[in-house]
């Protein structure tokens, strides 16, 4: 069965083939972009009754469609920060998503947190690509790579002074990252074929993570509940984008979501 990834896929290492730039001119302008923001650093240290947030600045979804295709990125990055947000992620992909590199740079220009690239990233230039436009952290999605290609992938963002969030979905993906000595892992609770989202996936793969790897719950967190039930089983940090990107008050549902203790419960952030 084809999922929206393989098709996503597809149309992104499609246009990595036909990519002539030179890979080392590209190498020698990632490395002169100097001091990235620590991301995974600003996702460690907080209080017991907080969780740390990364807020998506993303336009649209394939599963979702439409969310807010007009959106202003720094003045979301703006909002997200005021409610409390540890970390940015913003979507760069411009066919599925509407994003775009200059949405990146401008959420990043209007605030001073760290920015992860949410992108497909199939190629070392993908990798270039994320520090020149600004990023501080690269996305690996292990499902989409290879082993050899995560090793290498992983290893040149490094170089470049950025860290990876690995992203995987079951217990062989998370042994494939743990491999390559990934420190950074998100837990992706969305099936990749049927798109529904299992609310325990991330739980049940807390037990097979080493302690020293900071851990990410991504996908089908929309409420104080479910952020206080990740952090007990063990999770430094949620990634959110459709339940923050659609609220009418974006940083109160930021600032619902990482004050576990005190507010709204039933219904938050939005």
């Amino acid at each position: 069965m084809t999922t929206y990834l393989d098709r996503i896929l597809a149309a992104h290492r499609e246009t990595a083939s036909l990519d002539g730039r030179s890979l080392e001119d590209l190498l020698d302008s990632a490395r002169s972009y100097k001091d990235p923001r620590g991301f995974m650093r600003a996702l460690v240290g907080g209080t017991p009754d907080e969780i740390a947030v990364i807020a998506e600045v993303k336009r649209r979804s394939p599963t979702r469609g439409d969310l807010d295709t007009g959106l202003d990125p720094a003045i979301v990055a703006g909002q997200y920060a005021i409610g409390g947000a540890a970390c940015l992620s913003v979507l760069t992909d411009e066919s599925f998503f509407g994003g775009s590199a200059g949405d990146l740079r401008a959420a990043r220009l209007a605030v001073d947190l760290p920015v992860l690239r949410k992108d497909f990233t199939v190629d070392a230039r993908d990798v270039c690509d994320a520090r020149i436009m600004g990023a501080d952290a690269v996305l690996l999605i292990a499902a989409a790579l290879d082993d050899l290609e995560m090793a290498d992938f992983h290893a040149l963002s490094a170089e470049l002074g950025m860290d990876t969030l690995v992203e995987v979905h079951d217990e062989t993906e998370l042994e494939r990252a743990l491999t390559i000595g990934a420190s950074l892992v998100g837990v992706n609770q969305r099936d990749l074929i049927t798109f529904e989202v299992d609310p325990g996936r991330a739980a049940r793969m807390v037990p097979l993570m080493p302690e020293g790897v900071v851990r990410v719950a991504e996908s089908g967190i929309k409420d104080k509940t479910a952020a206080v039930a990740l952090k007990q089983a063990g999770y430094h940090a949620l990634l959110v984008g459709e339940s923050l990107v659609t609220a009418g008050d974006r940083a109160a549902a930021v600032r619902a979501l990482c004050q576990l203790v005190g507010g709204r419960t039933a219904g938050d952030p939005d």
